[in-house]
């Protein structure tokens, strides 16, 4: 059933089925800024061009979100002591409830890893998704990340 899941760029058609999503209980419980949210894709052809936004579609209907990043291009250190050089961070979520505890995160994990990964500067993917949200924990693992401890994310090397 999750072969029917795509990721598409985010259009301005998307934004208000975005804003939607983000005022969603599962949604805003992880993603508290939702103004921070909104102008980063709202400026995602100008302030926040380093960063690719994706929708998520399932049999061509808006789903969810997903992003990734160059850790480089965040004009901050990612996370501490893990080379920032040819290392990409994700963020995503499934906004609509009655595609909750499908596999279409997981879906959504596997889809942006295989995008970063045919970049041919990338080297790893990291990950902290709130330890509390097991969905999120779980989609990451049943991908081949790996949770590293002493530092509190989640890691896949290409």
């Amino acid at each position: 059933m999750t072969e029917r899941i795509k990721l598409r760029r985010f259009e301005d058609s998307d934004l208000s089925v975005f804003k939607e999503w983000l005022k969603k209980d599962h949604v805003k419980k992880w993603y508290t800024e939702p103004d921070d949210w909104i102008e980063e894709v709202t400026l995602r052809d100008s302030s926040f061009s380093w960063i690719a936004h994706f929708i998520v579609e399932w049999e061509e209907k808006p789903i969810g979100f997903g992003q990734f990043y160059k850790c480089l291009d965040a004009n901050e250190v990612c996370y501490a002591n893990i080379p920032q050089t040819g290392t990409y961070s994700i963020d995503y979520l499934i906004g609509e409830t009655d595609c909750l505890g499908k596999g279409y995160g997981k879906k959504t994990v596997q889809l942006l890893t295989e995008m970063i990964f045919r970049l041919s500067d990338s080297k790893r993917i990291v990950v902290q998704p709130e330890p509390e949200n097991r969905g999120s924990c779980n989609a990451l693992l049943a991908n081949g990340y790996i949770f590293d401890e002493h530092y509190g994310v989640y890691q896949k090397e290409k």
